[in-house]
């Protein structure tokens, strides 16, 4: 009888910061449980609040503002970023492992992409007055920026920060901590910039290489997904420890939630990595144009001096 009102008295199993563990995952909890009071929502309305308004700067003076960027800044940019820590699936990113990774995939490697595709600081060059604009190209020239901006220093960074992460102690920390699991969704999206934008951006940074040299590191970058996938797929322990046994969820096994967080990890990173690589050939091929469009119009300007100085010789 004692045994009996103690577990009805049991407080019910809790996440991370204390929030209770969530009902059985379905699509439509992704829309129910969201969450708009977290800091990562007031920064995403922040930082598109901004961008329209710089945009709007330039309308008003007469200039224009491709939309694309734009739109790739605010879609899958900050959208991207949005899907997946302000909406539902905030509720289930400490208790499937799944869900996390693709967190980990849309904030590490799908919005950083679209970010720099939107070209923010570019548009902030524009728009600026001048001493804030000259701050800004301080920063964005300053000797920490070139480190970090360096394309090898980018690469190891976002190699090595999920090693790090997921085979140390850490991880199960963040899982234990709410304010450090929202700490690593901003190490992961800053991550993700650190090492698209040099890569794939469109905005004006130091030290960055030339396409072949981006394209090696492109295609580098996939069998780190693929191994990081695949070694935690057949890892014979859990990630985390036992957090994801001791929340005791019925409609979930940890062993098999951790199979498919490998599979998300392993299959999403190539198609990511392959279809960047196709995008950054793409911008390879149309800056070879441009190219080849500017040294043709040099050279007809050459023929057009040359001919003039030719019929100035020829005529009495």
């Amino acid at each position: 009888m004692f045994a009996a009102a103690s577990a009805v008295a049991a407080p019910p199993a809790v996440a991370a910061g204390g929030d209770p563990i969530p009902p059985p995952f379905t699509v439509a909890r992704v829309f129910t449980e969201t969450r708009l009071d977290s800091w990562l929502a007031l920064g995403l309305v922040l930082a598109a609040g901004l961008y329209l308004y710089g945009v709007h700067r330039l309308r008003l003076r007469g200039d224009s503002w491709p939309i694309a960027r734009t739109v790739f800044f605010l879609g899958p940019g900050l959208g991207g970023i949005a899907a997946v820590t302000v909406s539902g699936l905030h509720a289930y990113d400490t208790a499937l492992l799944s869900v996390h990774m693709v967190q980990h995939m849309v904030l590490s490697m799908v919005s950083p992409i679209f970010l720099a595709l939107g070209a923010p600081i570019t548009l902030a060059l524009r728009t600026l007055p001048v001493r804030p604009r000259k701050r800004l190209l301080a920063i964005v020239h300053s000797r920490i920026a070139r480190i970090y901006s360096f394309p090898l220093v980018a690469f190891a960074i976002f190699v090595v920060n999920p090693f790090a992460l997921y085979f140390t102690d850490l991880y199960r920390y963040t899982l234990e901590h709410a304010w450090a699991h929202e700490v690593v969704h901003a190490h992961f999206i800053m991550t993700g910039c650190v090492f698209f934008w040099p890569l794939l951006g469109l905005d004006p940074l130091p030290g960055r290489w030339p396409y072949p040299g981006r394209a090696l590191l492109m295609v580098l970058s996939v069998p780190f997904h693929t191994v990081l996938g695949l070694t935690i797929m057949q890892s014979t322990t859990l990630f985390g420890g036992d957090w994801y046994p001791s929340l005791g969820l019925t409609w979930s096994n940890p062993w098999d939630d951790q199979v498919v967080a490998g599979g998300i990890l392993w299959a999403g990173g190539e198609f990511v990595s392959v279809t960047m690589l196709a995008v950054l050939v793409a911008q390879w091929i149309r800056q070879s144009e441009r190219e080849a469009r500017r040294l043709d119009r040099e050279l007809d300007r050459q023929e057009a001096r040359q001919r003039a100085t030719e019929a100035a010789e020829t005529t009495p």
